[in-house]
């Protein structure tokens, strides 16, 4: 335990901000790497040849939408709605950058442009908590670390999960896992009645618009989801002024 005291000692505080992120990140793999390989036993399932699959990881970086997409082309969607849809999944990202972006805008940009391409939701949620601790000189090596780390187990659990989808026999489907996948990443974010709205209304409007061309239904009903999700939050948030106007 001393040697290793002796050895994080002797690292600069950017190294140590750096593995520090790449640290905090770590239990989250847990739950992140077997989607990861589920993805990749998709992608090949679905047709997608292995580079291709892998190529998904590497350049789009985005398990949800990554998901989405193998989903379209497997149902030989456009590849303009791919595209729009994937844009559509994404825009949450918008958000994520606006709530960090007082902590980094003094970053040149090579330091912006990589930190950007590694902003997941795993990584927001993990160097966000980083900041709130307060913002130090070297903060942003954690959130490269953070960043980092995520995107490298995405890329092994990816090809591990392409490795494991070439072994599976043509005869049998995964498409099962697509909808368990996407039902565990999506409870545990239902936490409030705009979450229930939005989940409950995309869910039925999917069910209702199923039969739309071009795999309309799924794009739609995300909309609309989101649609009700605000308004309920619109409304309550309402409600709770005109009760504080009362009092």
């Amino acid at each position: 335990m001393s040697t290793y005291n002796s050895e994080v000692g002797s690292i600069s505080q950017p190294g140590k901000e750096f593995l520090r992120g790449a640290r905090d990140q770590f239990p989250i793999l847990l739950g992140i790497v077997p989607f990861g390989v589920i993805f990749g036993a998709l992608a090949v399932s679905a047709g997608i040849p292995a580079f291709e699959a892998q190529g998904f990881s590497l350049f789009i970086f985005a398990g949800s939408a990554q998901f989405i997409a193998v989903s379209l082309i497997a149902g030989a969607a456009s590849p303009f709605l791919i595209v729009l849809t994937i844009l559509v999944v994404n825009l949450r990202h918008l958000l994520y950058s606006a709530s960090l972006a007082p902590h980094v805008y003094h970053l040149s940009n090579r330091w912006k442009i990589p930190l950007s391409w590694l902003l997941t939701d795993e990584a927001f949620i993990v160097a966000s908590s980083r900041y709130r601790k307060g913002s130090p000189e070297f903060a942003h090596w954690y959130f490269l670390g953070t960043g980092l780390m995520l995107w490298v187990a995405w890329q092994l659990s990816t090809f591990l999960g392409i490795a494991l989808g070439v072994l599976i026999p043509p005869g049998i489907g995964l498409d099962f896992a697509l909808p368990l996948t996407f039902m565990a990443l999506i409870i545990p974010t239902l936490t409030d009645r705009p979450t229930w709205a939005a989940a409950c209304a995309a869910g039925t409007f999917s069910i209702l618009l199923a039969n739309l061309p071009f795999k309309l239904g799924l794009l739609i009903p995300a909309v609309l989801g989101i649609g009700v999700g605000l308004g309920v939050e619109i409304r309550a948030a309402r409600a709770g002024h005109a009760n504080g106007d009362k009092a």
